[in-house]
C-alpha cells in the first residue's frame, strides 16, 4: 500500500527552525513533482511548497519565501522542507503528498494535483 509518512514536527520559538520529511512507502518519489501543504484550525489546506520531479524547479508560497526550502533525495525515497525563522502564523499541521501525474513539465500548487496525501506533521511556532 503507498503512503507518504510526515515527521520532524514540534514545538519551537518564533525565530526557531524545523526540518520536515517526508518518507514514501509501497511507491517511488522518483519522477513525480513533490509538494507540501499546511492545514491550520479552521482554515483551508494550503500550498507551501512544491519541488519538481527533477528537482531543477522549486516554487514556493509568497508567505514563505525566503524561509522555507523545499528539497528531495530520490535515492532515499525522501522529500524534506526546512522552517526557517518560523512566525506564530506558520502554526499548522503539514501535508506532503505526490503529484497525479508522472513527469509533468510544470509544477502545480493545488490541492486536486496532488495524492498520497500523509497524515501530516504538526508544526506549534509559540511568540
Amino acid at each position: 500500500q503507498a503512503q507518504l509518512v510526515e515527521s520532524g514536527g514540534g514545538l519551537v520559538q518564533a525565530g526557531g527552525s524545523l526540518r520536515l520529511s517526508c518518507a514514501a512507502s509501497g511507491r517511488t518519489l522518483s519522477g513525480y513533482t513533490m509538494g507540501w501543504f499546511r492545514q491550520a484550525p479552521g482554515k483551508e489546506r494550503d500550498f507551501v511548497a512544491a519541488i519538481s520531479w527533477s528537482g531543477g524547479n522549486t516554487v514556493y508560497a509568497d508567505s514563505v519565501k525566503g524561509r522555507f526550502t523545499i528539497s528531495r533525495d530520490d535515492s532515499k525515497n525522501t522529500v524534506f522542507l526546512q522552517l526557517n525563522s518560523l512566525k506564530p502564523e506558520d502554526t499548522a499541521v503539514y501535508y506532503c503528498a505526490a503529484d497525479v501525474r508522472r513527469y509533468r513539465a510544470v509544477v502545480v500548487g493545488t490541492t486536486s494535483g496532488y495524492t498520497n496525501w500523509g497524515q501530516g506533521t504538526q508544526v506549534t511556532v509559540s511568540p
